[in-house]
């Protein structure tokens, strides 16, 4: 089970932390991943991680900007946000998966109900 947390409000250019909080012992062995959606458009990627955190990728639009962790010791993932822009407003969501992961929704298997950040211009 996930659990998503840390939206708020921000204004155009800050920084926010969304956590993922999972349940089970099985969380070091999942590949984690964020995405986003926007009201009125498809849920989109935003980031991703591997199970040991080795290696992660990030869609074109948060790269440079996001970034994504994991404390396995802790069964959390985290998205650090920073510069954000108004553009970054939706709701919020972490996934996982045994499988390496990837950038298709279809590609995770478990899904925590989202967080809502909104981006003040």
């Amino acid at each position: 089970q996930l659990q998503a947390s840390g939206g708020g409000l921000v204004q155009a250019g800050g920084s926010l932390r969304v956590s993922c909080a999972a349940s089970g012992r099985t969380f070091s062995s999942y590949a984690v991943g964020w995405f986003r959606q926007a009201p009125g458009k498809e849920r989109e990627f935003v980031a991703a991680i591997i199970w040991s955190g080795g290696s992660a990728y990030y869609a074109d639009s948060v790269k440079g900007r996001f970034t994504i962790s994991r404390d396995n010791a802790k069964n959390r993932a985290y998205l650090q946000m920073n510069s954000l822009k108004p553009e970054d407003t939706a709701v919020y969501y972490c996934a996982a998966d045994p499988s390496y992961g990837g950038r298709g929704k279809d590609e995770y298997g478990y899904w925590g109900q989202g967080t809502l950040v909104t981006v003040s211009s």
